[in-house]
């Protein structure tokens, strides 16, 4: 009986050491044919029309970029030109006034007064002047007859050109009194709307005070400042596109005017640029944009297709499927029109041709050889309504 039970123990540890190496052979085998088969084709990476682009010929506009601060062309500020209290001041901020317009007045009282006491000095020198004319033509008549001397007829002569003179003084310090009453009147110097009212009705202001500023809106400028180095090339008459805060719409504007001298400290040139008439522009908004400084026809692509993380600067092209990476030679920088939209662009001078279908860089860097798609760009479901116009216009065709 135990001879049989080593019998049986020896053929099971046989046919376990046969199914061990018959299962070691059929993986080396598996394995030697998966090596030899050929590796399966990498899935390509789709992209959408948002991130390719061609390069194309097309206009370059060269621009400088500058901001500033917007400024009313005619600004007023009215000052008092007496020392008075202010009575009345009937207009506030953002009222509309008109050159010419009262809008307040001082306290004439002390004015008045002075008026009518200049007056009254006048007569009395009036009154002296014309003693003095009587008195002259009566010594000149005695003087005829021999009754007096010619030094008597002198004295008379002098007297009556003193009295003269005093009364040609009171006169002018009688218009002196009067144009100080019509100071304290408050009259707006230019058409525009109130833009501060510094002072309130009670206060006694002093000379040249302060009182309300005015500004015209109707003609605005940017102050710029341009470094020295860039200011060379702007020119009067060149044109700027502007974008201001809080103002949707982009605003067009034009040199008029370049600074002369530089400004202490920063040794920046300020550039005015003329604004045309937009709804919602208003003095002290801050504007930010470029003036064209040239305009020429190249072969032109997006900055935003340019890598330049390698020491030269190079694109990212597609073709033939797959991604190739190819270094540009790069000329000058300013805005084109770029599928349609206005892009800031870049001047390409070697290594692509037109036409090139390039990557943009928000697919981010790829290497070279890599497999790319471009799905075209879902078309949006047809409505109804022009479901069946296309529908009558196809009839109408047949």
């Amino acid at each position: 009986m135990k001879r049989w039970l080593k019998w049986t123990v020896l053929v099971l540890v046989v046919a376990g050491l046969g199914a061990l190496a018959l299962r070691t052979v059929k993986a080396r085998r598996m394995a030697a044919a998966a090596a030899a088969a050929p590796a399966s084709a990498p899935a390509a990476l789709e992209l959408g029309p948002a991130d390719v682009t061609t390069a194309r010929t097309g206009e370059l506009s060269r621009t400088l970029p500058l901001s500033g601060g917007l400024k009313a062309v005619n600004s007023a500020v009215v000052k008092a030109r007496v020392a008075a209290e202010v009575t009345s001041l009937t207009v506030r901020e953002g009222d509309v006034v008109k050159a010419g317009q009262v809008i307040g007045k001082l306290d004439t009282t002390e004015f008045e007064w002075r008026v009518r006491q200049a007056e009254q000095t006048a007569m009395s020198a009036r009154t002296q002047f014309d003693i003095a004319q009587r008195a002259l033509e009566n010594n000149r008549a005695l003087v005829a007859k021999g009754f007096i001397s010619p030094t008597g007829l002198e004295t008379s002569v002098s007297t009556e050109a003193g009295a003269q003179a005093a009364y040609q003084a009171a006169l002018a310090a009688t218009e002196l009194a009067r144009k100080s009453r019509a100071d304290a009147v408050l009259v707006a110097p230019i058409n525009g709307i109130v833009a501060q009212r510094l002072v309130q009705p009670g206060e006694r202001v002093p000379v040249d005070a302060r009182l309300v500023e005015i500004v015209d809106l109707s003609q605005l400028e940017l102050e710029a400042a341009v470094a020295p180095e860039d200011v060379g090339g702007v020119q009067v008459g060149q044109t700027a596109r502007l974008t201001i805060d809080g103002i949707k719409e982009p605003a067009r504007a034009r040199v008029v005017r370049i600074n002369p001298s530089t400004q202490a400290g920063t040794r920046a040139v300020m550039v005015y640029l003329a604004l045309q008439p937009q709804p919602g522009l208003r003095q002290g908004l801050f504007g930010r944009g470029s003036i064209e400084l040239q305009r020429k026809t190249t072969l032109v692509v997006p900055v935003s297709a340019v890598r330049v993380d390698q020491a030269r600067p190079y694109v990212l092209a597609v073709a033939g499927g797959k991604v190739e990476r190819r270094a540009v030679t790069l000329g000058a920088r300013g805005d084109a029109a770029i599928d349609g939209a206005l892009d800031s662009a870049v001047e390409v001078t070697g290594g692509i041709a037109e036409g090139t279908l390039l990557l943009r860089g928000t697919v981010g860097v790829l290497r070279d050889g890599t497999q790319v798609k471009v799905v075209a760009q879902a078309k949006a479901p047809e409505s109804p309504a022009a479901a069946v116009a296309t529908a009558a216009q196809a009839s109408a065709a047949r």
